[in-house]
Parts: structure tokens; C-alpha cells; sequence
């Protein structure tokens, strides 16, 4: 059996544990609250009636590659009220053009990944990443539980991490989330991520 490097305690202690941070992701850059409500919970505001319009496709396939599913979000997603979200939709983006919907003109940014096991296991996808984010595994059964347990998910997050935002003691932050019709993953399934943002121009 292939040996699975994930580890649930120790690599959460691995994210959490601060650093240094680009001065674009700082906390209190800006006037007003800030990225964190609190510690450990992130400000996001949904995007209806906002600059921002976020989505995702999921492709689901099993382990011999055939198509489980085809699932998107159809209601309003979140984002991080702040100029982290805008640094994100600036630098680290792919493929953006100018759309118009209904009359409205759009700068649309896509961002493609598939989360390995591990990834989707712990619940951080990082859009990127400037500390390493290697998940050890602390006993064979932990390993062995990932591969024969399945797993349901909704809630999909494109993270931003750093080494750590000042006065806070973890380092990845959830930039944009989306909730999807609830669907259960095997081990062995794989999974891409189409994210799609959309950004008003003004």
C-alpha cells in the first residue's frame, strides 16, 4: 500500500504556526476590522450585491477514471471583504478576459486544481502557498483510515497561506469559498476544481 504522508495533528500544528507575511496580506493594513472576526475565524461576507460573483465546477472520478459527477455552486459565494481578495484575483489567477453579463462588464478570473487526498483530507487548497505545507503521517492507521474512509463534503475553499498573520497563530486563510450540493468522495476519486471569478469593473 502506498504510504500516505498526512497527518491530522501534526500538519495542523504545522499550518498554525506563525511567521512573516507579504505586507499585501497584512491584517491591519486597512482601516477598520481587519481579515479575522476573531481567532481562528476568518471575515467573509457572501457576494450577493458585491463587486465579486464567485463560483466552482467540480468533476468527480473514480479510481479507473470514469465520471462519478458533475456538480456547481448555484448560490451566492464569499470572500474575504479586503485587499487580500484583490491580490489573489490580480496575481495568482490564470486566464482572465473581460465579460459582460446582462449589460454589467466583468474582469473573469479562472484557477484550476485538483486536491490531492491529503488536501481535500485536512481542507486546505491552497490558490498558494509561501510556507511548505508537508503533511507527515503520525502512525499507519491514521494513513490507513484515509484510504478506506469516505468522506462528504459541501463547503469548498481556495486558501491563500503565509508564515503566519501578524497577531494571529495560523497562516492560511480561506480567500473565497463556495457551498455545494452535498456529495460523498471515496479515497480513490479524484477531484478538479474549476473556480471562476468575476469582478466588476468600474
Amino acid at each position: 500500500m502506498k504510504k500516505i504522508t498526512v497527518s491530522l495533528l501534526s500538519s495542523i500544528f504545522l499550518i498554525l504556526i506563525a511567521g512573516s507575511i507579504e505586507s499585501v496580506t497584512a491584517d491591519h493594513l486597512e482601516p477598520g476590522q481587519g481579515i479575522f472576526v476573531s481567532e481562528g475565524e476568518v471575515s467573509l461576507v457572501t457576494t450577493q450585491d458585491t463587486n465579486y460573483q464567485v463560483y466552482v465546477q467540480i468533476v468527480v472520478r473514480n479510481v479507473d477514471g470514469q465520471l462519478v459527477g458533475v456538480t456547481e455552486n448555484t448560490k451566492t459565494g464569499a470572500y474575504i471583504p479586503h485587499a487580500i481578495s484583490d491580490y489573489v484575483f490580480d496575481t495568482l489567477m490564470d486566464k482572465k478576459e473581460i465579460i459582460t453579463i446582462d449589460d454589467v462588464k466583468y474582469e473573469k478570473a479562472q484557477w484550476k486544481f485538483s486536491p490531492s487526498l491529503e488536501e481535500r483530507y485536512v481542507g486546505i487548497m491552497p490558490i498558494y502557498s509561501e510556507v511548505n505545507l508537508e503533511f507527515t503521517a503520525e502512525s499507519d492507521d491514521i494513513a490507513a483510515k484515509m484510504q478506506e474512509m469516505k468522506k462528504e463534503y459541501s463547503l469548498w475553499k481556495m486558501h491563500y497561506c503565509s508564515g503566519g498573520f501578524e497577531g494571529h497563530s495560523f497562516s492560511c486563510v480561506p480567500v473565497f469559498q463556495v457551498i455545494v450540493p452535498n456529495m460523498t468522495l471515496d479515497p480513490g476519486d479524484t477531484v478538479d476544481l474549476l473556480w471562476m471569478v468575476l469582478r466588476e469593473l468600474e
